[in-house]
């Protein structure tokens, strides 16, 4: 095995740990803890999209990261513009 597979595999196991740790953030009481647990989540598994598509070869693995950065960054404005009303 060369350094930089081993590098991405563990590079993919520390964004699944960070990936479990915004998930505990998510679920604390204040509303902006759920907001930057859901935003860390998004960009943690479109990391790990990233990387898993450098490793198998297939292209559209960026695509569905870029899409999720997108959507997740939609969700969160529209999310606190709901919370804002309130």
């Amino acid at each position: 095995m060369n350094l930089l597979l081993i590098s991405k595999l563990f590079l993919i196991f520390a964004f699944t740990i960070f990936t479990i740790a915004a998930v505990r953030i998510t679920t604390y009481k204040p509303t902006s803890n759920a907001i930057l647990g859901a935003d860390a989540i998004t960009v943690s598994v479109s990391a790990i999209l990233v990387i898993v598509g450098s490793i198998t070869g297939v292209g559209f693995y960026k695509d569905i990261a870029i899409a999720l950065v997108l959507l997740g960054v939609v969700g969160t404005v529209a999310f606190s513009t709901i919370l804002r009303r309130e």
